[in-house]
């Protein structure tokens, strides 16, 4: 099967002659780590990677870059410039990456797979996040409590316990939230929409994770093991009650303050 010269694109038999062929281009060889490039302009910029050089700065914000590339698209999140357009849906973004990572939601292509249990991903990203699953990685801390986490928006939800910060308000009731995800579930309260449906029985639910629990009544899966007599529960809540059985703790819930 013929090599193709990554400089030229010209194609040999083997990687004897390859070898052989670039010796007709001028190559630029990092003093750093001895990788090759095809132009001094791309060698300079690829020593900024060790050098750790960033001479081009936003006017706007003074962020700086290594790249001349990186500034220009950096530029469009203060001009709002989207010059990269969906071809299905219209949908406009400002990075090409951007437009790349979305057109696999309408081709369902997942590129990148995990190589501890194949599952796969639409972004690198997403699979990046997702090997911390597997190595238990917690690369960012909480610089209040030292608690850790695998993902910076959880770090950024933690944040909230510390400073009370409840920015997302509820349109309806006013009733304020300190994580986006919580007003989104507390707005069904009012519009009654219950967009998870069992496959099996049709039963509607609020949230996927009421469903996720009904699920168990078809499966007969009971997760929630106690410890002392290995009897299993399908909820946490029924596994708590039950362990009071053998503490002798009692339950005490306020009638006043209780609404059915």
């Amino acid at each position: 099967m013929p090599i193709q010269c990554d400089i030229c694109l010209k194609k040999v038999a083997t990687r004897a002659h390859l070898a052989s062929h670039m010796s007709v281009h001028n190559l630029f060889d990092c003093s750093v780590c001895s990788k090759i490039f095809p132009t001094g302009a791309r060698l300079t910029k690829h020593l900024r990677t060790h050098t750790g050089e960033k001479p081009f700065e936003c006017t706007v914000c003074s962020k700086k870059f290594s790249v001349g590339d990186s500034l220009r698209s950096h530029i469009r999140t203060h001009t709002g410039e989207k010059p990269f357009e969906c071809t299905v849906c219209n949908k406009k973004f400002s990075l090409s990456g951007s437009l790349r990572a979305h057109l696999r939601t309408h081709t369902g292509e997942k590129p990148f797979e995990c190589t501890v249990c194949n599952k796969k991903f639409s972004e690198n990203s997403n699979l990046l996040k997702h090997l911390r699953t597997h190595t238990g990685k917690k690369p960012f801390e909480c610089t209040v409590c030292n608690n850790k986490f695998s993902m910076k928006g959880n770090l950024r939800k933690h944040l909230q316990t510390h400073t009370g910060e409840t920015p997302f308000e509820c349109t309806v009731c006013n009733k304020k939230f300190s994580v986006k995800g919580n007003l989104q579930r507390h707005l069904q309260t009012h519009t009654g929409e219950a967009p998870f449906e069992c496959t099996v029985c049709n039963k509607k639910y609020a949230r996927s994770d009421y469903l996720h629990v009904h699920l168990r009544t078809h499966t007969g899966e009971k997760p929630f093991e106690c410890t002392v007599c290995n009897k299993k529960f399908s909820v946490r809540g029924s596994l708590r009650t039950h362990l009071r059985t053998h503490t002798g703790e009692k339950s005490v819930r306020c009638a006043t303050n209780y609404v059915k």
